[in-house]
């Protein structure tokens, strides 16, 4: 109890009420310091070193599978299976070079074609997490001069498939564009010369010609190629020796396809023209180092990390022939891609696909267990192929049982 002195100069009520208000604004000084105190960044556990690149086949319906696959040729690449710290499967089927007769190795480089999206949109958000930008900064703010129509366009929609800007396969011309080298500028130049399909932030469509367009803001705040800051904030602090720009003198393996004389090499990759979006070549175990990286908290903060898997579709976006749709991120996607096999499986899995130029992609990760299943094949033919090998070494990773279909 306060002991309150009955003189002159100190009435009770005046003694209460400056109690009450010191009260107050303590209270409030405490409130405001909570509110405002610095968002610290959780520091993740460390990474654990680098497991031992070695053939391993402790998933008996998945080896059983590829040892058919493999060897009768409808499938070739290389799979990786890993549920925590520890990889249960890793092995690769096939030729880098047929002409060469010669095999492929347990660290071969794969062209990862769309799969290179994730990289860009990370560097987007590593830059957001430095204070050098926001995703809901206007796209004009950093490509100069800037269309007209493009003024509301927030980097926001480039990462998430929704500004309408045309996808470079929609364009007239594609065919000539396809095989033509061009510059970061002129892809900013041509994707400026069309018309938006649709308000952004409207819908969504899956857009190329925007992770170019990240691709040069990237440069713009860094001050640094893309490929360089890549190099720079990812590849080399993680030691992803084997991961960069396939500008030709990479070592990348041979891409197929399937064309009437059998499968057919595809040398003219041309990916200056997705330089933002499809351009990186990587491994194996360099992705699933990125994966164990990117979701421990490694990577990004963890406001940015949650931005980059939440859903940006807009509402009311369709499902997708018939089925529930994917949940579109930043530069990868969720959902339940067991639905799409049988027997099927419910877990949802945080995913992206690649395709380009003779190889066909799929890195998929399923949170709840950690359980990373890596599909590399160099054969733009193969999708089906790649899809169920993916989700088999998914369900018998989780204990589900072994799909032997893809669903129709």
């Amino acid at each position: 109890m306060f002991h309150v002195p009955r003189r002159a100069g100190n009435h009770p009520r005046l003694i209460f009420a400056t109690l009450a208000v010191l009260v107050v604004a303590a209270a409030g000084l405490i409130g405001w310091a909570t509110l405002h105190k610095p968002t610290l960044r959780v520091t993740p556990d460390p990474l654990p070193p680098r497991p031992t690149v070695e053939v391993v086949e402790a998933l008996p319906d998945l080896k059983a599978q590829l040892d058919r696959w493999g060897g009768s040729g409808q499938f070739t690449g290389g799979v990786l299976v890993a549920k925590g710290d520890e990889v249960l499967y890793r092995q690769v089927h096939g030729w880098a070079d047929r002409s060469l007769m010669k095999p492929l190795e347990l660290n071969s480089r794969f062209r990862l074609a769309s799969v290179s999206k994730q990289f860009t949109a990370a560097a987007i958000l590593r830059l957001q997490d430095e204070g050098k930008l926001s995703v809901w900064d206007p796209v004009c703010k950093y490509i100069q001069p800037c269309p007209a129509a493009w003024a509301p366009i927030r980097l926001h929609h480039l990462l998430s498939h929704t500004s309408g800007i045309p996808d470079l396969m929609a364009r007239p011309g594609w065919g000539v564009r396809r095989v033509t080298p061009a510059t970061p500028g002129e892809l900013t130049a041509d994707s400026m010369r069309y018309g938006l399909q649709f308000p952004p932030g409207t819908k969504v469509r899956y857009d190329n010609a925007g992770y170019n367009l990240l691709g040069a803001v990237v440069e713009k705040v860094s001050g640094m190629d893309l490929h360089e800051f890549l190099q720079e904030a990812f590849f080399k602090p993680l030691g992803m020796t084997d991961t960069g720009y396939d500008d030709g003198q990479s070592d990348v393996v041979m891409g197929y396809a399937n064309l009437a004389g059998g499968p057919t090499p595809q040398p003219d990759a041309n990916v200056s023209i997705i330089y933002g979006a499809g351009a990186l070549y990587s491994t194996l175990d360099d992705m699933l180092i990125w994966e164990r990286a990117l979701h421990r908290g490694h990577v990004l903060s963890p406001n940015s990390y949650r931005q980059m898997i939440a859903d940006h579709a807009p509402d009311g976006t369709p499902d997708e022939r018939g089925k529930p749709r994917r949940l579109w991120g930043y530069g990868l996607y969720e959902k339940a891609l067991g639905r799409q096999v049988q027997p099927d499986f419910t877990d949802n899995q945080i995913f992206h696909t690649g395709s380009w130029s003779g190889f066909r992609n799929l890195v998929t990760y399923q949170p709840d267990a950690d359980v990373t299943v890596i599909v590399l094949s160099n054969n733009y033919h193969q999708r089906e192929a790649v899809f169920l090998l993916s989700q088999q070494g998914m369900a018998e990773a989780l204990g589900r049982r072994f799909p032997t279909v893809v669903a129709r």
